[in-house]
């Protein structure tokens, strides 16, 4: 018989896997199907952003993805005739713990997931298709198939993390808005004669779009990315990697991009179709849409698994809240949908602002209009000798990785984010992401996020504040700042963002706050 589930998570890629893992760590039961026998090889993300390294923080994965990453990767840009050297490492970001963007195979993070999962008693149903959802009301009901027959199951909720050609969003019957990009990506792992291994990753701006080389191809030394004019063709699964390249067009891909390079070894290739695209709604009643399966993008500054990953983090904790656990939630003001609803109010904005993003960035990137291929081709290299000058004003470097890496996404239009009576003064508003900082709290100074490195809600006392009340419940964990001075506190939500502040104590609105989210000591009545 199959075990009691709260969360049925469909797709086993980065956004289901770390869904599942908040989800469980807030006190939700899940259960894992992907309808792929074995993991998808290989890789197409390859950059981890600081922030998805925050939010994935408390879940205990972080190390281990760290040990799997190039941290330090630095970049030779070849802009015509010139070449221009650039490090991504130790970027003026103070508030992080991480700054520097992170080169790692998407392979490699679904890897350490998977193995946190499993190390919490979790296993990932491969070769398990879902074929039909829906919300009957008060549950949602699921069919899947697998190589034991098929089967019906009834749960709370159902996330859909299966990617663009979602089977959980055709159920819901929410719609798709969006086009496909006139230029294509093509992907290659290969050895190449006349660029020495283990070199820096490689980009070369050209009329036709640029080129990427990375040292950290999977079945060869070198992983290629170039964009080209899309081949079309009907029926195209966009997002995924279709036919084979021939290897001759890949070398006048190198030849045109003037990298000097010829290829040795052909391992894997293949023409990847985009489109640009968000889902009309993330969420129908029961039904949760997450990652490429509620909004996908070019791989123009590294979004898809990153965006991902956040938004499962979002949703994950709100989901594990929702649902009945240990200390969790409150009979008494608290509001599921409103809690639930908040998910698609905080993260398809971002997405939104996310796609012009993109979407611009592709722009320049890729298109073959006159004016971009002019800007690679001509002005670009006429510009070569102000980029290491601006390069070195690692201020505005740090800001185009804070706005790339989603760390300046706020929620302060979320109903989750709560001003307090009186107002705090001086610190991060409701909404805001919590900045990283050194903080005492009795001893020596200590990094902020790493004393928040784990699941729940974590309520910050300044350091004259009167105690919490007793209501804060178990999902709660209360920290002193004894160099922060005043009487205020900051109650900051599992996803890092704060959720609630006020100058002075505030029983009642703190109270109220915590019955808002599901974090009161009081248990809901399982849905």
């Amino acid at each position: 018989m199959t075990a009691a589930v709260d969360v049925l998570v469909v797709g086993a890629g980065t956004t289901g896997l770390s869904l599942a893992l908040q989800a469980q760590a807030h006190g939700a039961r899940v259960r894992v199907v992907e309808r792929r026998p074995e993991p998808f090889r290989p890789s197409r993300a390859l950059i981890v952003h600081p922030r998805t390294l925050e939010v994935l923080r408390p879940l205990g994965v972080t190390d281990a993805l760290l040990e799997l990453a190039d941290t330090a990767p630095g970049v030779h840009l070849h802009l015509g005739p010139r070449v221009v050297e650039a490090g991504l490492a130790d970027l003026a970001l103070p508030d992080t713990a991480f700054p520097h963007l992170s080169l790692m195979r998407q392979t490699d993070v679904e890897t350490v997931l998977t193995r946190a999962l499993a190390d919490r008693g979790v296993t990932v149903e491969r070769g398990t298709e879902l074929l039909t959802a829906r919300d009957d009301g008060d549950g949602a009901r699921a069919v899947l198939r697998s190589r034991r027959g098929t089967e019906e199951i009834r749960c709370p909720f159902v996330v859909g993390c299966d990617g663009p050609a979602s089977a959980v969003r055709a159920c819901a019957g929410i719609g798709w808005h969006g086009r496909p990009y006139a230029e294509e990506v093509v992907l290659a792992d290969l050895d190449l004669g006349g660029r020495p291994p283990g070199a820096d990753a490689q980009v070369f701006a050209g009329r036709r779009g640029l080129l990427f080389l990375f040292p950290i191809g999977e079945r060869a030394t070198w992983r290629l990315l170039a964009t080209r004019a899309s081949a079309g063709g009907a029926g195209q699964d966009f997002g995924q990697p279709g036919p084979a390249v021939p290897e001759a067009e890949l070398q006048r891909l190198l030849d045109e991009a003037g990298t000097h390079a010829r290829i040795e070894r052909l391992a894997w290739s293949a023409r990847v179709p985009l489109q640009c695209a968000l889902a009309r709604r993330f969420r129908r009643g029961r039904l949760f849409l997450a990652g490429d399966a509620a909004h996908t993008y070019s791989p123009a500054t590294g979004q898809g698994m990153n965006a991902g990953i956040q938004d499962a983090v979002n949703l994950g904790w709100k989901l594990g809240f929702a649902t009945s656990g240990p200390g969790g939630g409150s009979a008494d003001g608290f509001d599921a949908d409103v809690l639930l609803g908040s998910y698609e109010g905080e993260r398809r904005a971002a997405a939104r602002r996310r796609l012009l993003l993109t979407h611009t960035a592709f722009w320049a990137e890729a298109s073959t209009g006159r004016l971009p291929s002019w800007l690679r081709a001509v002005a670009a290299p006429r510009a070569a000798p102000a980029v290491p000058v601006l390069l070195g004003r690692r201020r505005l470097v740090a800001e185009a990785v804070r706005l790339i890496s989603q760390l300046r996404v706020n929620y302060r239009r979320s109903p989750l984010s709560v001003e307090g009576t009186p107002p705090l003064r001086g610190a991060p508003r409701p909404g805001d992401r919590l900045p990283d900082a050194a903080v005492g709290v009795g001893g020596p100074a200590e990094r902020l996020h790493g004393l928040l490195a784990r699941p729940g809600v974590h309520l910050l006392l300044q350091r004259d504040a009167d105690p919490p009340p007793d209501t804060v419940g178990p999902r709660v964990t209360v920290l002193r700042l004894s160099n922060s001075p005043g009487r205020g506190l900051v109650a900051v939500r599992p996803d890092g963002h704060v959720g609630f502040r006020c100058g002075a104590a505030d029983p009642a609105g703190l109270t109220g706050w915590l019955s808002l989210i599901g974090a009161a000591p009081s248990p809901p009545v399982r849905p």
